[in-house]
């Protein structure tokens, strides 16, 4: 078939601008249309065609929407298992899946169980394992314990680290390195090279303080970030590249790490995202999280009913969790706070303050017996006497 001409192109964007469909479909239309290389008559009536069947499924005024996807989310919920699970075949790394997951994505925990980042690298850095390797190194949290041994003289109120240079060079770092880094966090102490050793001389003579210092040196990190406890490197089968897993996450410092492809790195830390990439990242996430933990254990769950739950989360530009201190907890009616968690707290402040419920709403209606705003009851017909029908 003849490829459409740049005129006709012109005149099907034109003819699609006069109907209000996403632009995700519009694409979809004029790709069809260019394909066939429809003359404007036809291109009208396809479009025209293809509104009318968008519109046919939209959803309908009066529809239980919310009521539609609590139930279309949480009756496969019932299903899921409770477990963690080895990720993507990385034998050492342990992430949190099936329910105790759905609810960290839903209550929008700060701190997830099992916080952990994919990190994808970029082209030059992608295709070379030692390239990939420098970068985790670069990445995960070294402790002095990973480098060294650690021994405390007590009669000489010191602690002698012992480098192992083999773990050094891996790592690449040197004794000086870890001379000044020891020396920039620890205070009260004197810090001194002896042959290929570190000696950290306690300036008071105090046992307690001597305690101290060790437990300091222990938590010590000499490079990577604080929060990475451990990379792995592993090869995607699919796209040949290099990729790196990590347990634990730090989006915000991952991502001036230098060889990082910040726009291909993920974490599944949702508040992370919200707090380093904004709100409509945040919304993205919670989709992508919680259509993956239901699709691993096997369910399936239109992305619609995600996505208003996603919405709802997101809607004030603040990333609210489903529950008591979030969505919940903020309804105006103090039935439908009471009905949720918290029943005898929300009704005795409602009390105190002389609150009032309009019983706008579809919850308190139902806990007072009156028909609901929805569906049928959304109607209203009224009867003026004397007129005729």
């Amino acid at each position: 078939m003849k490829k459409a001409n740049l005129e006709v192109i012109v005149v099907y964007e034109e003819l699609l601008n006069e109907y209000p469909l996403p632009s995700s479909v519009k694409e979809e239309i004029k790709k069809e249309l260019e394909r066939i290389n429809a003359n404007e008559d036809i291109a009208r009536k396809v479009v025209e065609r293809c509104y009318q069947v968008y519109l046919t499924n939209l959803m309908e005024p009066g529809e239980a929407a919310g009521i539609v996807a609590a139930q279309s989310i949480g009756e496969p919920g019932t299903q899921m298992t409770m477990r963690t699970f080895h990720y993507a075949g990385v034998a050492e790394i342990d992430v949190t899946l099936g329910l105790p997951r759905l609810i960290e994505i839903l209550d929008v925990r700060k701190n997830p169980s099992t916080p952990m980042m994919t990190i994808k690298l970029l082209p030059e850095y992608a295709q070379d394992r030692d390239k990939a390797t420098e970068i985790a190194n670069k990445i995960e949290a070294t402790y002095i314990l990973d480098l060294a041994d650690l021994a405390t003289d007590i009669r000489r109120m010191r602690i002698i680290i012992s480098p192992d240079e083999k773990a050094m060079k891996n790592k690449g770092i040197t004794l000086e390195e870890i001379k000044k880094k020891v020396e920039k966090s620890l205070k009260n102490v004197e810090v001194e090279l002896v042959e290929d050793k570190i000696v950290v001389q306690v300036t008071e003579p105090s046992y307690k303080l001597l305690m101290d210092t060790l437990d300091k040196l222990k938590k010590l990190v000499l490079t990577g970030i604080k929060e990475i406890r451990r990379v792995i490197v592993r090869k995607d089968e699919q796209s040949g590249e290099y990729v790196l897993y990590t347990e634990g996450s730090n989006l915000r410092k991952v991502m001036k790490v230098k060889g990082v492809d910040a726009r291909r790195t993920v974490t599944n830390n949702i508040y992370e995202i919200y707090e380093v990439l904004g709100i409509e990242a945040a919304r993205n996430a919670v989709i992508r999280e919680a259509i993956s933990t239901l699709e691993e254990q096997g369910l399936e769950v239109n992305i619609r009913h995600i996505m208003l739950v996603a919405d709802v989360m997101t809607a004030d530009g603040e990333l609210r969790q489903i529950g008591r201190h979030g969505v919940a907890g903020e309804k105006q009616s103090i039935l439908a706070r009471a009905a949720f968690e918290m029943t005898v707290n929300n009704l005795l402040e409602a009390a105190v303050r002389g609150d009032v419920d309009m019983l706008k709403g579809i919850t308190e209606n139902i806990i007072v017996g009156q028909p609901i705003k929805l569906g049928t009851g959304d109607v209203e017909l009224v009867l003026k006497f004397g007129s005729k029908f």
